[in-house]
């Protein structure tokens, strides 16, 4: 479980070096810099403080003075992969246009960093990055005459959709093709051959397969969600 006092002081205080020794020859951001590029190659599961501290050329116990453990650690990683928030100050001011271009920049995020999908889950102390990116996507829906409840909601709602394509395309063996290829290939075979029991499913596939109606599920589901956003601020307006 992480510790969160010691966790929001290393995300949001001034602890990146050591207060006692020597000058220190490690920073912390070096440090999660590292094991970010460890984790992106690798995996998480393969990331350890002794593999860590074996590829700085150091010490297990010398990371142990920039951070208590892995947990600790893989907050800060966290934090640093999902980078600053978007600026949209570029994108047309429609709530619309700004949260498309919101969310597939967290998309891109996700497969640049595919490890922050497992561990970006349940309460814990948000840094100033992913911070950021939350209040980036809050001002996006203001005016729009939404409580702030519903913009969270809505929020929630659209970062879901984007993790869960997320995990499947960075799934074993799904790394190169988008998800619905990715299980079109795998699925066409056994459809052909049982199409007499999956009729529908085979049609549904052989459809997709045929049209631009492939591969597009980031897309259909961005579309339809803004869809009933859009009801739902028209009701307000009209309220």
């Amino acid at each position: 479980m992480v510790t969160q006092p010691r966790t929001a002081e290393l995300l949001w205080g001034s602890s990146a070096r050591p207060k006692r020794g020597p000058k220190p020859a490690l920073s912390l951001e070096q440090i999660v810099a590292t094991a970010i590029a460890m984790a992106d190659a690798d995996g998480l599961a393969t990331l350890s403080m002794q593999r860590l501290a074996e590829d700085l050329g150091f010490t297990k116990m010398s990371l142990y003075r920039y951070t208590p453990g892995k947990t600790e650690l893989v907050a800060l990683m966290l934090d640093a992969a999902l980078g600053p928030a978007p600026d949209l100050s570029d994108v047309d001011e429609n709530w619309r246009a700004a949260l498309h271009e919101w969310a597939l920049r967290m998309s891109a995020g996700l497969r640049r960093h595919p490890w922050v999908v497992d561990v970006a889950v349940g309460p814990r102390v948000l840094g100033p990055n992913e911070l950021g990116w939350l209040e980036t996507g809050l001002a996006a829906l203001s005016g729009t005459g939404l409580t702030g409840g519903e913009r969270l909601d809505a929020i929630v709602l659209i970062t879901g959709h984007v993790r869960s394509l997320a995990q499947q395309t960075t799934a074993p063996g799904a790394a190169t093709d988008t998800p619905e290829k990715f299980l079109n290939d795998i699925m066409t075979g056994i459809l052909t051959a049982h199409a007499d029991r999956y009729p529908e499913a085979a049609a549904a596939f052989a459809s997709a397969s045929s049209t631009s109606g492939q591969d597009d599920a980031l897309e259909f589901g961005l579309a339809r969600i803004f869809d009933g956003l859009a009801a739902l601020v028209a009701a307000r307006t009209a309220s």
